[in-house]
């Protein structure tokens, strides 16, 4: 295959932006048959999974598609991962729907509604193309897993009650989960039997085919079931919904219309929604780099996924973010390069082209039966018991999220999660563990006394870990735990040393806290020292010191001349006392 050829200064730069170009430049034919199955395997799994999650998030079954082929080129391109596959998801669906249905009012037109969620996808594009262009990849790491077990878990709740409806060929209207429960009980009477009669059939196909054949298309063969079982029964004629034609045409791509009188609820919502996609794509990308041995890029991640939602709004789809499900299938599939996204896209579009007539017959129960399966997937309800085990604290945290999607909404849930998240990271900074340190004869080191019980500690030298930075909201409480060990101590205290290395950065206030406490120390014959991290400390006291006056604080560079150095004033001490002993005798 020949391939392209492109000046190495181009192809640099279009490589930081582009981390996919070299890999499909590059690419021969070796992998070829392996790609193309894997690509068709996931375009097998996306294709009922787009239409049902479209139906979702209240939009054509087109729209799914739309939001799906386009993407997932566009990230082949841009990302960081091999194997990620990008498209509708669970927690991106139902964040549309909780923003944009309270902008809807009464005879609204549907094409407003598109074109409010066109919006959001671009506003969300455009704050994860800002976040990767200030390197806040980080941001992935502030949703603790316990946050986001507890979120996924309450969306696959809120999917389940809200296909209810639909399984059972009702209407169940409402805002959040428990509203939707109660106006499913209210109508549960007036129940259409064929809609259910088929909703179940294919929920016992679906089951046994996931069980049977689990690397299958399952949903993919649900739908085909429910097509032909539509024509041939004409479940329409028997008053069984079905979601209707659908245009065989690609998007037009065009930039999309942005209702300014909205950008209120638009805008925040499009920054919760890039936090929280892009931290779920995220998790999923680093687990599959992680066992194929390969590393991804947080901050390309962003602007992949930024580009995506920008091609998925262009294309006037909705927003998007990493497929978990999608990307085993094509990890089990055996696809390990990119261009496995692009046979996926082209046989999806190929779909859109030549299928459509077919998919006019499916029913919209079907559609249900594949999120509700999909949604119980996302579920793992032992694990809060292991969770609880291992963790009180973290359970807690996973329980208040998943409640508050449920009992609350999806957005306020979501909020709250990032709410859980920043409270926990602020808590652990500004409350961190810490330690008195001994030390093991054996081991010749020191270890924490709290959980070495065979470490003893020195008398008289009191070792202390503080397990986060020294900065402005936690030198207080650094100050207050080294008084009350040095005031608990079983034996008088007269050297305290910190180690350094657990403290990553030191800013003005902490430096200037440690100078005022050695003073104080100091007025009572304690010496205070430090271990590693001199310079900055150097640094910051200098700006408190008068001329020629000498640091409050020792410094050492390791912990084993900390020791060494106070071993040394003991014996300094007890040689200066026999020396007095012997000079009292021969007086």
């Amino acid at each position: 295959m020949r391939k392209l050829f492109i000046p190495p200064p181009i192809m640099s730069r279009l490589t930081r932006w582009m981390p996919g170009l070299p890999e499909l430049l590059s690419y021969n034919r070796k992998p070829l048959k392996r790609d193309v199955i894997a690509g068709l395997s996931v375009a097998a799994v996306c294709l009922p999974v787009s239409i049902a999650y479209a139906q979702l998030a209240g939009f054509s079954p087109v729209v799914g598609l739309y939001s799906t082929i386009l993407p997932m080129m566009v990230y082949a391109f841009f990302g960081s991962s091999r194997q990620l596959i990008v498209g509708p998801d669970a927690a991106t669906c139902a964040m549309i729907t909780a923003t944009l249905t309270p902008l809807m009012v009464a005879g609204s037109d549907p094409d407003y509604y598109h074109a409010l969620a066109v919006s959001l996808t671009l506003f969300t594009g455009f704050f994860c193309l800002l976040a990767g262009r200030f390197r806040l990849g980080f941001l992935a790491d502030l949703l603790s897993r316990s946050i986001l077990m507890g979120l996924l878990h309450g969306v696959a709740i809120a999917i389940i009650v809200g296909q209810l409806g639909k399984v059972f060929g009702i209407s169940a209207p409402g805002k959040n989960v428990v509203r939707q429960l109660i106006s499913f009980f209210e109508q549960v009477q007036g129940l259409h039997w064929p809609t259910l009669a088929l909703s179940l059939a294919l929920i016992f196909l679906h089951v046994i085919l996931i069980r049977c054949w689990r690397k299958g298309p399952s949903a993919l063969i649900v739908v085909v079931v429910a097509i032909v079982a539509s024509f041939s029964l004409d479940l329409a004629g028997k008053g069984v919904a079905v979601i209707g034609a659908i245009p065989s045409a690609l998007p037009r791509l065009h930039w999309p219309a942005l209702p300014p009188e909205s950008w209120g609820t638009i805008l925040p919502s499009a920054a919760a929604l890039a936090f929280i996609s892009f931290s779920s794509a995220t998790l999923t990308a680093r687990s599959f780099a992680a066992k194929n041995g390969y590393n991804i890029d947080d901050n390309k991640e962003l602007v992949a996924l930024g580009a995506s939602n920008i091609a998925s709004a262009v294309s006037q789809g909705f927003a998007i973010s990493g497929a978990d499900s999608r990307t085993a299938v094509n990890d089990a599939a055996g696809g390990k390069t990119r261009m496995v996204q692009i046979f996926a896209a082209l046989a999806i579009l190929l779909a859109l082209l030549v299928l459509t007539s077919p998919l006019a017959h499916l029913p919209t129960a079907a559609l249900g039966v594949v999120l509700i399966v999909s949604a119980i997937g996302l579920t793992d309800f032992k694990t809060y018991a292991k969770l609880r085990e291992a963790s009180r604290s973290e359970f807690r945290i996973a329980l208040v999220t998943l409640l508050a999607v449920v009992f609350v909404g999806v957005m306020e849930g979501i909020l709250l999660a990032v709410l859980l998240a920043l409270t926990r990271f602020l808590m652990r900074t500004a409350r961190p563990s810490d330690y008195r340190l001994g030390v093991i004869e054996s081991q010749g080191d020191f270890y924490e006394i709290e959980h070495y019980p065979e470490a003893k500690e020195i008398p008289g030298l009191l070792f202390y870990r503080f397990e986060a930075s020294l900065i402005f909201f936690n030198a207080n409480y650094f100050k207050q735990r080294l008084t009350k060990m040095i005031r608990t101590s079983k034996t008088p205290v007269r050297w305290v040393v910190v180690d350094g290395r657990s403290i990553n950065n030191i800013d003005l206030t902490g430096a200037l806290m440690l100078y005022d406490l050695a003073k104080t120390l100091a007025a009572r014959g304690i010496v205070l020292a430090l271990t590693g991290r001199t310079e900055k400390i150097v640094k910051w006291m200098g700006m408190q010191r008068g001329g020629g006056e000498s640091l409050p604080v020792r410094l050492f560079q390791n912990r084993r001349l900390a020791l060494e150095a106070y071993h040394r004033m003991i014996a300094e001490e007890e040689e200066a006392k026999t020396k007095e002993l012997d000079g009292a005798e021969k007086s």
